[in-house]
């Protein structure tokens, strides 16, 4: 399986885009040199350590949001300080349209 970074569009009214745009963000990076440097510290394969990173997030439900929280909080906090700074109304339901595809997102981890 080659890994390869995420690039695409998406319209902006795409229920899904918060998660394309940090998916492509994320994507940027290579992780394989920190794998490598866990591998030969741990003696565990690569290849075991991305199935355990990729089972730990995708099943673990409660875990996973745990692991995220502290990115997910500062994304969620960005949204009510932006809308707040503003005081429009039309702010604080941009924000709140924000809020609650995060959270949808974050529910789909869960269940």
């Amino acid at each position: 399986m080659d890994l390869h970074p995420y690039q695409d569009t998406w319209p902006e009214d795409d229920p899904h885009a918060n998660f394309k745009a940090e998916v492509a963000q994320y994507s940027q990076l290579d992780p394989l040199p920190t794998l490598e440097n866990l591998s030969r510290a741990t003696g565990v394969p690569v290849p075991a350590l991305v199935r355990y990173i990729l089972v730990k997030y995708t099943v673990s439900g409660a875990e996973a949001l745990l692991a995220l929280t502290p990115i997910v909080l500062r994304q969620m906090e960005q949204h009510i300080e932006k809308a707040e700074s503003s005081g429009a109304d039309a702010a604080r339901l941009e924000a709140y349209e924000s809020l609650r595809q995060m959270i949808g997102w974050l529910k789909l981890g869960a269940e």
